[in-house]
Order: structure tokens, then sequence, then C-alpha cells
């Protein structure tokens, strides 16, 4: 990924944020035997304390254990690729030239060698990962409700566990423009338009107030 120091982000709690709000990753491998290998899963972020201590997050997630063979999972690094807010920037909401379309964004790419967990952790794994997305209900939802059928289910479900050798996070939110465009961007994203995008109209804010 093309990194410039004015989109760069080395904020380690940005990091488990954009996790936690945009848990739907793309996982990559590149394998001796069948090549890229690409798949798409949800990920955690890991609280219990693992690694070196050096603050870096580390990362749950959990694969169809076919689809963890084809990776190779374990065996060698791997990628996974998390993607917050992003659209779509039109030349027409800057309201002067010269400017031409762009996309502005949010990105964590993870890198490291997953760890490939026994059965009863891949289960936590799952029971942790419906905890994550039904928390916002009044009354969630719990997988010990079917425990019978999803600990059967389970088995053929591989977890892993991933703590980051490498972490390269960008946000491009129009730093390189003034305050009052980046404003008129954000109120155009805010817009009923085809392109609207509150949810990067509000990092754009919040990039502009950080010092």
């Amino acid at each position: 990924m093309l990194q410039q120091e004015i989109f760069r982000v080395d904020d380690l709690g940005w990091m488990r944020d954009l996790t936690r709000a945009h848990p739907w990753a793309t996982l990559i491998s590149h394998t001796p035997h069948r090549g890229l290998v690409v798949s798409h899963l949800p990920v955690l972020v890991d609280d219990a304390p693992h690694g070196t201590g050096d603050g870096v997050p580390t990362f749950l997630g959990h694969l169809a254990r076919t689809d963890a063979e084809a990776h190779e999972l374990g065996s060698h690094e791997v990628v996974i690729v998390l993607q917050g807010p992003h659209g779509y920037i039109s030349p027409r909401w800057y309201e002067e030239t010269p400017h031409v379309p762009t996309w502005n964004f949010t990105v964590l790419h993870v890198h490291g060698r997953p760890e490939v967990l026994d059965p009863a952790d891949t289960y936590d794994v799952l029971s942790a990962t419906v905890d994550h997305f039904e928390d916002r209900f009044p009354e969630p939802w719990r997988l010990a409700r079917v425990e019978t059928y999803a600990h059967r289910i389970a088995a053929a479900v591989t977890g892993f566990r991933l703590s980051a050798t490498k972490v390269t996070a960008k946000a491009k939110l129009s730093q390189d423009e003034s305050e009052d465009i980046v404003l008129r961007l954000a109120d155009a994203l805010d817009s009923d338009g085809p392109y609207a995008g509150p949810e990067l109209a509000r990092a754009m804010r919040d990039t502009r107030r950080k010092p």
C-alpha cells in the first residue's frame, strides 16, 4: 500500500477501533501449493494479554476448516485487510478548481503468522464473535442457547490467533485540503445525494479536530 506521511496512522487505539467497528476482513495468503488464496471473514480484537507487550493488537478469527486448509493456515505469514469508512469524492463538491474525483478511505493491513487454535479455543472464538455482534441488541442472543448444535458444527471450523508482526494503517481523509474544503466535502457526504457517506463525513471532521 502506498504510504504517504500525511495519511499515515500509527495510533494503535485507532486500529482497534476500526477493527471493532468494521470487523469484516479479507485474509490473503501466498501458498506454495495453491498460489494466492483469498477469503472473507469476521475478525475480532483479542483483548487478552498476548505477545510481546508492545501494544500491537492481536486478532482472532475463524474459517471453515476446508478454507483454512486451502490457506495452509499456520505455516506461513498472511495479510488481513480491514476496510473502514470510505467513499467517492466528487470534484463538484469543492466548489473551486482545479480538482478531480478521488476516493477517501480508511484501511488497516495486518501481517503475521496465525496460530491455529484447538477445538476448545476455536469454540471460544465463535462464542466471542457472536457476542460481538449480538451485544447491540437489547436482549443479545448467545451461542450457549444451541450449545450442543454449536459444538457439532464447530468441529468443521478452524479458529486462529494472529499476533501482528507488522501493521500498516492509512486514513486518506482530505488532510491535504483546507479546513473549509474538508467541511464542505463532509457536508456533501452528509446529504442524501447518490454518494452519501455520513460515517466517512464524521471521520473527516474528527481528523480535522485532532491536533
